[in-house]
């Protein structure tokens, strides 16, 4: 079992606290408290919330959320993302809200980065932020080195909204229908519907909470997650399973994409969510991996394990990436074709140790 220990830096002044590993030595996490943040969002007016690139359901109802609880406190507040809001999730409550960053910057007092594990990750929202007087940093990224003045990094929560919901709740900030409905949207999609390892009871009791606190029509909001998806998106699927491959004696499966099948079928960014599950879904498989060619010279590479001892964010670490021990990925620079021999070599490394009997 690890053990930690809590460490008072007392050279911040929001008392933020260190977790020390006493075995290996050095810190693991900052972490602050739920009444530090609250006293900061109280006391401040100007608030920008930003969220990762290519975002997800998470990132994308997390700021939703927090920016709507925050307005209901009589708070200015800008909600930005570099992709702005997705076409999938626009049926969210109050999407209008979150916008791409301005080419101007804008001076704040707090800046609130959700759901982001590196700090460059925020893209051109980072850019947009002339200058803050505090930058909150919440997420449940394992790969997340602990940026900015106060920092919740909660690796065992499921989903980033989960943290936010707690949040709202332990510092009895406003939460209504809309809320909610964010919320859930964001608890679910990174739950994968309430199916992955790290979803517990407490994720089904907030889920619970927030059906009834906001009058939640469930099955609605279900089949615009899941059963709302462009034709386009099934055209991907197709041409995807068409490059499918399987190595490592069955254990390892990836597709690519490459920007020119991208360009014929017209698709978004977007529509590539979730399809690397149809691999990782495969009886035997272990890791799922899902290239895809940039504009910019590097491949986008994510990465989807069925087993803990089989870390992807290590791997993915490796090549300047990180995110969960079952989830994770990285930009790597180079072509399609590289990118793939490289990241499937280290994979299969890793599978080697993974099967080796312990001496």
């Amino acid at each position: 079992m690890e053990l930690l220990e809590l460490v008072e830096d007392r050279s911040s002044g929001y008392g933020e606290r260190l977790r020390r590993d006493k075995q290996g030595g050095g810190y693991k996490m900052t972490a602050s408290t739920f009444d530090e943040i609250g006293r900061v969002l109280r006391e401040h007016q100007h608030f920008a919330i930003l969220g990762h690139v290519r975002p997800d359901g998470d990132a994308l109802g997390s700021q939703l959320a927090l920016a709507l609880s925050l307005q209901q406190l009589g708070k200015d507040v800008r909600v930005w993302n570099e992709d702005g809001m997705l076409e999938k999730y626009s049926f969210l409550p109050r999407a209008e809200l979150l916008t791409k960053p301005p080419a101007t910057a804008i001076d704040v007092d707090v800046a609130i980065a959700l759901d982001t594990a590196i700090q460059n990750r925020l893209g051109t929202a980072l850019a947009a932020v002339g200058s803050a007087k505090i930058w909150v940093n919440i997420d449940h990224h394992s790969s997340n080195p602990g940026y900015g003045d106060l920092v919740i990094v909660d690796v065992s929560a499921p989903a980033t909204g989960e943290i936010i919901f707690r949040l709202i709740r332990n510092q009895g900030l406003p939460l209504d229908h809309d809320i909610a409905e964010n919320l859930y949207a964001a608890i679910s999609t990174d739950t994968g519907s309430f199916q992955y390892p790290k979803t517990s009871a407490r994720t089904f009791e907030i889920a619970t909470e927030l059906v009834r606190a906001g009058g939640l029509n469930v099955g609605k909001i279900s089949q615009q997650l899941y059963e709302n998806y462009p034709r386009r998106r099934l055209e991907l699927l197709r041409e995807l399973l068409r490059t499918m491959r399987f190595s490592e004696g069955g254990r390892v499966a990836s597709f690519s994409l490459t920007l020119r099948t991208a360009a014929d079928l017209g698709v978004l960014p977007e529509d590539n969510e979730g399809l690397i599950d149809h691999l990782r879904a495969v009886r035997g498989v272990i890791v799922a991996v899902f290239f895809e060619e940039l504009a910019d010279g590097k491949a986008r590479v994510s990465m989807r394990s069925k087993d803990e001892a089989v870390d992807v964010c290590a791997i993915c670490q490796k090549f300047g990436g990180g995110g969960h021990t079952l989830a994770a990925g990285a930009r790597i620079r180079g072509n399609l074709v590289e990118v793939e021999e490289r990241v499937l070599k280290e994979v299969g490394d890793k599978l080697e140790v993974y099967q080796r009997p312990s001496s």
